[in-house]
């Protein structure tokens, strides 16, 4: 087993509410300066900016995961990983036409970007990405697996677009078996009160919309190699 510095939640320009200097080429620039091995690109209910992400992260020898914060129609914030970026794109145009179509407003919600291999800006995602999907919670577990991927629900001690918050419990046919907390110091207390959670891994990440926001390394999972697939089957504990 090998020990590996993790940030599973963080966001490009391509996220309404991410910085425009969080590129591919300049997040992996900085997982590598603050040497993380493993990083996750999870714009919100799209990962067109992961072929990029996952080629910027291969020349700088960072392990990446093509992924997605998919928003349900609960509004619920769930993070979708994937083993390969094939899985993603696809679960990435399944999840496209389900998103409620707004467009956009710039002035008020930002630019949303999508780069290329190079690192340039090639276009921009017309439909507000922050919008719900007409995708239910109960859906996603095995929505997601149809894809190769797993499923973690995000920040779920968070006063919005949680799974507590919104839902207010844990749903009795929940098959999921990780979690992300905002504050692991709140892990002991709602273990307490969803004795679901005793049998999640749970993990930390730092849902990063800016580069300075990006996890030092101090939170690790334990795998058996670097390869994606093992990655994701020790996050499913």
């Amino acid at each position: 087993m090998i020990n590996l510095a993790y940030d599973f939640h963080l966001h490009s320009c391509l996220s309404p509410c991410g910085d425009n200097d969080m590129t591919p080429a300049n997040i992996i620039a900085m997982a590598r300066l603050k040497n993380l091995d493993v990083v996750a690109l999870t714009d919100h209910n799209s990962s067109k900016n992961c072929p990029a992400f996952l080629s910027m992260a291969k020349k700088q020898g960072i392990i990446a995961i093509p992924g997605m914060e998919l928003c349900t129609q609960e509004e619920v914030h769930v993070l979708c990983l994937f083993s390969r970026l094939e899985d993603a794109m696809n679960f990435d145009s399944y999840v496209y036409e389900h998103l409620i179509p707004i467009t956009n407003n710039q002035i008020i919600f930002g630019k949303q970007q999508i780069y290329n291999e190079e690192d340039k800006a090639v276009g921009e995602e017309p439909y507000l990405l922050i919008n719900a999907t007409d995708i239910s919670f109960e859906e996603v577990y095995d929505l997601v697996k149809d894809y190769n991927g797993i499923m973690i629900p995000a920040h779920i001690d968070r006063m919005a677009n949680s799974l507590l918050y919104n839902l207010g419990f844990i749903p009795s046919e929940s098959k999921f078996s990780c979690v992300e907390l905002y504050d692991r110091d709140k892990m002991e207390q709602l273990r307490k009160e969803n004795p679901y959670l005793n049998n999640c891994k749970i993990i930390t990440n730092s849902d990063a919309h800016y580069l300075e926001h990006i996890n030092e390394p101090v939170n690790y999972i334990q795998s058996e190699s670097r390869d994606i697939k093992d990655i994701l089957k020790a996050l499913e504990g």
